[in-house]
């Protein structure tokens, strides 16, 4: 038998929807097995019922964490206590944290100084800190969402039959919106993370494999097109049309076109 990598899930049900919980589970199966599943929280607290509800169908294991103080949250503190003892008593390969509290930041941190991947998910109001410290970050909201351009977003808004109608107008907005390649373009972080991918990975007429040019870039950021409403990077290459790609059995293959100026130079 092949090795496969070993994952733990660990749950903040407090800060995590559970209507999400197939698509976090169908992600994770890309990375690895995910032997240890765990949520955490008050079970006593009818905020999390959800949770709940779909425990045994997914064998989550629930961690019983009462709130101490009023107004106080004992469930992270719950939380990165097991994920040190995980770290030094089972044989991991990875973590996946699920949530959208930025006080994980350090965990993260240092599980990653152990050689670990992390994994996170959470809403689209994660805190940055917590999202660039993970391995890979994704929006709960754009998993098992199709792609979706800005103008298709709000003429399904206006649509809606009346304003009256809240569950019509708001819930297009929960759809992944592709950025458009003026968006796209004036990120600066996103533009030095390709360029250097690419140039990293170009052979000597400048072409870059497809997937060394990604695997460079998660090397250095937690990354994903995904979060940027494409569902392949490249697609969101094709799309910021600064980068010419070519196809062949190989593979893709991507080149600035910056380069192909400057041969003909």
């Amino acid at each position: 038998m092949t090795h496969e990598s070993n994952i733990a899930l660990l749950i903040d049900a407090d800060n995590c929807p559970a209507a999400k919980i197939e698509e976090i589970i169908d992600e994770l199966a890309k990375y690895g097995v995910i032997n240890i599943r765990r949520a955490y929280g008050n079970w006593n607290n009818p905020c999390i019922n959800s949770w709940a509800a779909v425990l045994h169908d997914y064998a989550i294991q629930p961690i019983q964490q009462f709130a101490y103080t009023k107004g106080k949250n004992a469930t992270d503190a719950a939380m990165i206590i097991d994920a040190m003892d995980l770290l030094y008593t089972q044989k991991l390969d990875g973590f996946c944290l699920a949530s959208s509290d930025s006080d994980f930041t350090p965990l993260v941190m240092r599980i990653r100084a152990n050689g670990l991947k992390v994994l996170g998910f959470g809403e689209q109001k994660t805190p940055s800190p917590f999202v660039n410290a993970c391995s890979k970050f994704l929006y709960l909201e754009h998993l098992g969402n199709p792609e979706q351009t800005p103008s298709s977003v709000s003429s399904e808004t206006r649509a809606a039959p009346d304003s009256s109608s809240v569950v019509n107008v708001v819930a297009p907005m929960l759809v992944a919106e592709r950025k458009s390649a003026k968006d796209l373009k004036g990120d600066t972080r996103l533009m030095n993370l390709l360029r250097n991918g690419i140039e990293a990975a170009a052979d000597d007429d400048g072409w870059a494999n497809l997937s060394a040019v990604g695997s460079h870039i998660s090397k250095q950021a937690s990354f994903d097109s995904r979060n940027l409403g494409y569902s392949k990077l490249s697609g969101l290459i094709q799309a910021i049309d600064l980068f010419e790609i070519k196809r062949n059995e190989k593979g893709s293959y991507v080149r600035d076109k910056k380069f192909t100026k400057k041969k003909g130079q």
